[in-house]
């Protein structure tokens, strides 16, 4: 295999007629693709301005995973109306419904059955690289899942520049290929990563088993901010706990859609994931029965 360095993070325009099958094709090849003009200006500077109060009232990571000069904003669907958006970008949803849809086939009895699950949100986060924030560890974003080959894809992580994103002020560096390594006792090596530079509303797609991490800001006096939506198979145990973070009290606050509502996990993974008291969330606490409710 040729080393990273060797490559380039491929681009596909969010305007291209061909984009979901472009950034696809890049995302099976190379586990990374650059999204280009996603979000307008005006959406960005909105999303910017209701972010930076919980940036600036965050506290350091004490785990060690986020360096001390990384500030954090979480649970950013429940945040605010553009924030919300921002995570339910048509060509977001469509790229996660290709590649983490899971179609299952089984028998009740004499009956065959088929249960189709689709994704949901893992986590939303955004993160602000101070001046001189050092580089964080090159990491899997699907490490929480302890994913198997056979389990792959299993999560899709995206990265939306709030602010221009380069190589000196902490772009994310990604290791192209890496979704492919089958070796666990290979670790990732820095010079083998480069730097995904984005401008503001571009986005960087990649897969949860790709190697990557927020890069160093060696400026003086750029602050590098990124929003995060990671996707997930709805089986699987969400990164956050969406239910906490933003219970119904929110959802109902802000008007949630039905289909924004399944998003943040609140619908039913088929056949009959997620219920409580034996129906589906979004009957037995929203009051919503449509062609989705899963009637159990």
């Amino acid at each position: 295999m040729l080393p990273a360095t060797k490559v380039t993070v491929a681009r596909v325009s969010a305007t291209s007629p061909t984009a979901e099958f472009d950034i696809i094709k890049h995302i099976e090849r190379d586990g990374v693709v650059i999204v280009t003009g996603m979000f307008s200006r005006d959406h960005i500077e909105q999303v910017k301005k209701d972010l930076a109060p919980y940036f600036d009232s965050d506290t350091p990571d004490q785990s060690g995973f986020f360096p001390t000069t990384t500030q954090r904003a979480n649970h950013v669907f429940g945040i605010s109306r553009a924030c919300i958006d921002m995570c339910m970008h048509p060509l977001l949803l469509a790229v996660g419904d290709r590649l983490l849809t899971s179609t299952y086939h089984y028998y009740r009895g004499l009956e065959k059955c088929t249960a189709v699950s689709k994704p949901i949100i893992s986590a939303t986060n955004s993160f602000r690289i101070n001046p001189g924030g050092r580089q964080q560890a090159l990491h899997r974003d699907d490490e929480d899942y302890h994913a198997r080959p056979c389990d792959q894809p299993m999560m899709i992580s995206c990265v939306i520049a709030i602010t221009r994103t380069h190589r000196d002020n902490g772009a994310t560096i990604v290791i192209p290929g890496s979704h492919l390594w089958k070796d666990e006792n290979r670790p990732p090596l820095v010079e083998e990563a480069i730097p995904a530079e984005l401008e503001p509303g571009d986005a960087t797609i990649f897969l949860g088993n790709l190697y990557h991490a927020g890069g160093e800001n060696k400026t003086k006096d750029e602050k590098r901010e990124v929003f995060g939506v990671f996707l997930m198979k709805a089986f699987y145990r969400q990164a956050e706990n969406e239910y906490l973070m933003i219970p119904p009290e929110r959802c109902k606050e802000l008007k949630m859609t039905p289909k924004e509502l399944r998003m943040l996990g609140y619908g039913i993974s088929q056949p009959s994931c997620g219920g409580v008291n034996y129906k589906d969330p979004m009957e037995s606490v929203f009051g919503i029965i449509d062609k989705e409710t899963v009637r159990m």
